[in-house]
């Protein structure tokens, strides 16, 4: 099964943080590994903003780090298409205020993709199907 990565989880997957679970780390390493993990197109600009804020502390250059963190392997960027903005008509409108996490949520639509996400309303809403590592495992 591919899973698309709510911005954060592929931030936190690819910078180790902690604020991931042991197996969720290693859930994900298994799905890069088996090229099942995605991102949408919108994390790209989520993560370029984060970074110019000051806000994503990085080892090495942004523009180094962000092609290595969607390199084949680590990976697929899905774009934002005509899929895409029509799946954007499936979600409520009392759903969730911020547009990027609208634009994710129906890029994960549009694919037929769960998503692997720690967003409190995003996994409330019942509006995609919410990853579950257990599922991942082997």
């Amino acid at each position: 099964m591919k899973v698309l990565l709510d911005t954060h989880i592929w931030l936190w997957w690819l910078l180790g943080s902690e604020r991931l679970e042991h197996l969720e780390h290693r859930s994900l390493d298994r799905l890069a590994a088996s090229s099942t993990c995605a991102i949408a197109a919108m994390s790209l600009w989520e993560a370029q903003m984060l970074h110019a804020k000051g806000r994503l502390s990085l080892d090495r250059p942004f523009q180094t780090w962000l092609r290595q963190a969607v390199a084949p392997g680590v990976v697929q960027v899905l774009p934002i298409d005509v899929e895409v903005v029509i799946a954007l008509d499936q979600i409520p409108e009392a759903f969730h205020g911020d547009p990027a996490d609208r634009l994710i949520v129906a890029t994960g639509l549009a694919h037929g993709l769960h998503l692997a996400t720690h967003d409190k309303a995003i996994r409330r809403s019942g509006v995609i199907p919410i990853w579950n590592t257990s599922a991942s495992r082997g």
